[in-house]
């Protein structure tokens, strides 16, 4: 059975998509950018202060599913820069510490011209 996965403290969709998706035991989220659900604005101007609020909006998307970031199975990062992989990885690794499976690209242009934008896919809670 699949189920709609929405939270106000994460930024609504704005399309026709969910924030997630449910599918038996496993949630599958859209991409999560540095947007300031309340405000609806860009956070911050550099890779750090992006991923953290990327970071932010996802956990409130696992949480409101019913899950964490320890039980992400695999994560896609998008990276408007390729040069800026290390600093975001010291933010990455802060909240994935259980090593999820990865992939991450640079790509040419991300919404609102964002510098990040990361989805994830994980186990629910038992």
């Amino acid at each position: 059975m699949m189920k709609v996965v929405h939270t106000d403290k994460a930024p609504a969709a704005i399309g026709p998509y969910s924030q997630a998706m449910i599918l038996n035991d496993v949630v599958f989220t859209s991409g999560q950018i540095p947007v300031d659900p309340a405000s609806g604005a860009v956070v911050g101007d550099t890779i750090e202060i992006q991923a953290e609020q990327v970071m932010k909006n996802l956990g409130a998307v696992l949480e409101k599913a019913g899950t964490g970031f320890e039980n992400a199975v695999k994560t896609t990062c998008f990276l408007a820069d390729m040069g800026d992989f290390a600093a975001f990885n010291e933010v990455y690794g802060k909240y994935f510490v259980n090593k999820p499976a990865r992939s991450c690209v640079a790509v040419k242009t991300l919404p609102k011209n964002v510098l990040c934008e990361v989805e994830v896919i994980a186990a629910l809670e038992k």
